[in-house]
């Protein structure tokens, strides 16, 4: 069957993602507490004015987990009530005593979904969220998890969110793309890659989200999996042990609040005073430029003085 080809777009700017010097987080057994930074750029990049009266809450989201052989992986997005501030993928080769960021955190992004096909090669799909849920792109890994380098799926990019996808080999995989109702064509978008993620072609656009052909019934990690605490105060990250689960660690939900301090406000300089033009310039310059005799230069009107208000009657001496 001969596929139509509608158009093949190729990111190779070589934008990376790579390992940075986050901090390592220690798990002590309590919630651990994500690293925020107020920055007033990103809050005020997707709208938010945090005050002291008003501070803006700012939450974890956890939405997928994978592993790579002794190494975990779990990712989403920072949020507050109103925004995605940006994505977050945590890793542990400890078995959960610690976790480190090994990739820098995209800005109004959000994380959906993680693959590992093996040992080396590995996959986080997400998209902007902010205003609205656009541009899909892949965060991918070659070594393990170590480095990831940032792909757009589309160059012109455009509306969309990563429904799923699958890779059935280091370098082929399939995407859906979720377009929304009003996407011309059909609503879903249907992805192949041939080059590790590095590239994307579309094959079709239909109004029924299509089927993964080689992708198995079941997307979640058999091994492991992400639920809330008893309290809803965290996240947790659990390992199947037979019929039961193990709690590996826990991330707190909400882990920062905002408050940005009012800056002073100072009055701006009075405007300079500018002189009213003198007749005598105005008439100098038209000598200057060829004119000819000045013109008449009315005095400017001022008004009759107001006489008082109780004028004393004028005594005139009858004459002699």
């Amino acid at each position: 069957m001969q596929r139509h080809i509608v158009s093949v777009l190729l990111w190779l700017v070589p934008v990376a993602v790579i390992a940075q010097q986050s901090p390592v987080l220690r798990n002590s057994g309590e919630p651990i507490r994500l690293p925020f930074t107020c920055a007033e750029d990103e809050l005020q990049s997707v709208g938010l004015l945090c005050t002291e009266d008003e501070p803006c809450s700012v939450f974890l989201e956890l939405s997928t987990v994978a592993s790579a052989g002794k190494k975990i992986f779990i990712a989403g997005n920072l949020h507050s009530t109103s925004a995605t501030l940006s994505s977050i993928l945590l890793a542990s080769d400890d078995g959960g005593a610690t976790w480190k960021e090994p990739s820098t955190r995209v800005r109004g992004a959000s994380l959906d979904q993680l693959e590992f096909y093996d040992l080396d090669h590995g996959w986080a799909g997400g998209e902007l969220q902010y205003p609205l849920s656009r541009d899909p792109f892949f965060l991918i890994s070659t070594d393990g998890g170590a480095t990831w380098r940032k792909r757009q799926v589309s160059e012109d990019g455009g509306p969309g969110s990563v429904q799923r996808f699958w890779f059935d080999s280091p370098q082929h995989g399939e995407l859906i793309v979720d377009a929304g109702r009003s996407a011309p064509g059909g609503r879903y978008l249907d992805w192949e890659s041939e080059t590790g993620g590095e590239s994307w072609m579309i094959r079709s656009a239909t109004g029924a989200a299509p089927k993964i052909k080689h992708a198995p019934p079941a997307f979640d990690n058999p091994d492991f999996r992400l639920r809330s605490s008893a309290n809803g105060q965290a996240y947790q990250v659990e390992k199947r042990l037979g019929e039961k689960w193990e709690p590996m660690a826990s991330f707190l939900i909400e882990i920062a609040s905002c408050k940005m301090k009012a800056q002073e406000l100072k009055e701006p300089p009075p405007e300079p005073i500018t002189a009213e033009p003198q007749p005598e310039k105005d008439y100098v310059e038209q000598l200057q430029l060829g004119g000819g005799k000045a013109p008449a230069v009315k005095a400017p009107s001022k008004p009759p003085a107001k006489p008082p208000a109780h004028t004393p009657p004028v005594r005139k001496d009858p004459p002699g």
